[in-house]
């Protein structure tokens, strides 16, 4: 099963995440199908960047969001 989920990067103390679609299987930071955007809760306001058009492909497709990311998502308006 596909999930989209947030992937963490940068450094200790200082996260950023990019959101994309991995098996669900997959460690968090381990291999993925495809990066959809990032997000950036430290900066002031947030940085969220989100490619819509493909996040709403991927769930169509069936990938299932994280309760974290569907947040993100609806924020960006990729969904309602």
């Amino acid at each position: 099963m596909l999930k989209i989920r947030l992937r963490r990067m940068g450094a200790k103390k200082a996260p950023f995440y990019r959101i994309v679609v991995a098996d669900s299987r997959a460690p968090r930071d381990g291999a993925f199908v495809e990066e959809l955007g990032y997000y950036n809760p430290l900066s002031n306001p947030i940085e969220l960047t989100v490619n819509n058009e493909h996040a709403v492909e991927w769930i169509k497709k069936g990938a299932q969001p994280t309760d974290t990311v569907r947040a993100l998502l609806k924020k960006s308006g990729a969904i309602e």
